[in-house]
């Protein structure tokens, strides 16, 4: 039987759009294999969730070293103090990790709170909190000093409602509307820190009574300068010392 034009083309379309779904089907199942032995390679960590509203992190993008951590409840840190964020969260790590509790950048860089560096050893159950400084400078007891809003992670304010604290002046407790500026509210599901999970080593000390040599030697706290030889055709090092 001899095929017409029409049917030739009508083939061969047929045998493009076979060869279409066969590269495609190669590449999804390349893409499955690479997603199942990524799994496969993946720490596996437990983690069991210690307040209905805790939020079970998780990595923004792939290959991102760190993952949020999540505020479970309101905390207000005033200025000159420290507070514990606590992120309604345990872990189980694997032996031989750690997991690192870390500031967000854009936390450091945007407001006056500092979370301070953390290690959560592999042998702890308890729950995961964040410890936060918020460095602004109390002013006096003046009225100009205090203000009626609190401040935001995101840079927003939000009006501070009437509450008790104690008056020093007076040793009283009474009613305000008002804080200290630049006192902040981290709110209940503000991403107030990173963490990153990172393997360990245990060293095993020995005592010697003396170490080797170095050209270092015991130079340090800023002994190699802070001005790069490269810019600067000054001595760097212990000649500035």
């Amino acid at each position: 039987m001899i095929k017409t034009e029409a049917e030739w083309r009508w083939a061969n379309e047929q045998d493009e759009r076979k060869e279409l779904v066969r590269k495609a089907s190669k590449r999804c199942n390349e893409r499955y294999g690479e997603a199942l032995g990524r799994m496969a390679n993946t720490l596996k960590v437990k983690i069991k969730r210690l307040h209905a509203d805790a939020v079970i992190p998780q990595y923004a993008r792939e290959g991102d070293a760190g993952f949020d951590l999540v505020a479970v409840e309101d905390v207000i840190i005033e200025p000159g103090e420290t507070a514990l964020v606590k992120t309604g969260l345990a872990f189980e790590l694997p032996h031989g990790y750690e997991m690192q509790v870390r500031p967000r950048s854009g936390v450091t860089l945007k407001t006056k709170l500092r979370v301070q560096l953390g290690t959560v050893d592999a042998g702890y159950r308890g729950e995961v909190g964040v410890i936060v400084d918020n460095t602004a400078v109390k002013g006096s007891s003046f009225s100009n000093d205090y203000v009626i809003r609190y401040e935001h992670l995101d840079g927003t304010n939000s009006k501070v409602p009437k509450h008790t604290r104690e008056d020093k002046f007076h040793g009283e407790y009474i009613e305000y509307d008002k804080v200290p500026r630049m006192t902040y509210l981290i709110r209940k599901g503000d991403r107030i820190a990173q963490a990153v999970i990172k393997p360990v080593e245990q060293a095993t000390f020995i005592e010697v009574d003396t170490l080797s040599e170095t050209d270092r030697g015991e130079g340090g706290f800023g002994s190699s300068g802070v001005k790069h030889p490269e810019y600067f055709a000054v001595p760097v090092g212990k000649e500035r010392i």
